[in-house]
């Protein structure tokens, strides 16, 4: 069955690690990942975000587009979207060697993207990464170097943990400090001067951890019925755009 024990979503790929202003170390924070991500295992997330990748994600972005992926982690998404070029940031160098050939890997932070130029992509995509900033100042700082990055009408499509859905569950991961909902990062992103293309509060369920195996058609069958996402769903979706003028 799919559900919050077996979901298919949350922390997918470890996110920018050495983004977060804690005090660990990066070795670390490179075992609490390791730890949290192994039981889950890179093989099986590829295989879940190479279907939601085809299933749904496929109609938000064009096979012709230009991705760049925040927070790329093991690039289980940039790893298998269709893209015309990838592009993929993260502060933890071992991303690098989990990548394919055809993405361009820049070990950066988030809110610095000066490797690229304004208006440089078609689209910016982050999972489960910016409940991890250390806070709203940070946040903001991401935010404008998206924009600066996008081509007008361009999207930028963020999907996490929503505090309203899962505000148990949101605080039981250590390296968790910024409590986002699909409203309040609405919010953020409009007063940044993106415009809210779609807001979904929930989407997909919270976690992936366990045994249990999500397969391809239980995954196509959950996004085919959106009822089902009231139900399972604690992560939202926000799809925003840099305004063509």
């Amino acid at each position: 069955m799919i559900g919050p024990g077996a979901g298919f979503a949350a922390s997918l790929s470890p996110p920018d690690i050495l983004c977060l202003c804690i005090d660990m170390s990066v070795a670390e924070l490179s075992t609490l990942y390791r730890t949290r991500f192994g039981a889950s295992g890179l093989e099986k997330r590829l295989k879940v975000w190479a279907t939601l990748n085809e299933a749904f994600f496929a109609r938000l972005i064009p096979a012709t587009a230009d991705v760049l992926e925040l927070a790329c982690g093991y690039g289980e998404f940039i790893s298998t979207v269709t893209a015309a070029r990838k592009y993929a940031v993260d502060l933890n160098p071992d991303a690098a060697g989990h990548l394919p050939a055809d993405v361009t890997f820049i070990n950066q932070p988030a809110d610095d993207l000066r490797f690229l130029g304004a208006g440089s992509v078609d689209v910016v995509f982050t999972s489960n990464f910016l409940e991890h900033l250390p806070d709203k100042e940070v946040l903001s700082r991401v935010f404008a170097e998206v924009r600066r990055v996008l081509r007008p009408g361009g999207k930028f499509i963020v999907l996490g943990p929503n505090i309203r859905f899962a505000y148990r569950e949101y605080w039981d991961f250590y390296d968790h400090h910024l409590p986002l909902s699909d409203r309040s990062l609405a919010e953020g992103l409009a007063a940044t001067g993106f415009t809210i293309q779609r807001s979904i509060a929930q989407f997909l369920p919270f976690t992936m951890a366990g045994n249990t195996p999500a397969h391809p058609w239980l995954i196509r069958a959950y996004l085919a019925l959106p009822i089902a996402w009231k139900v399972m769903g604690k992560q939202f979706l926000v799809v925003a755009t840099r305004p063509k003028d």
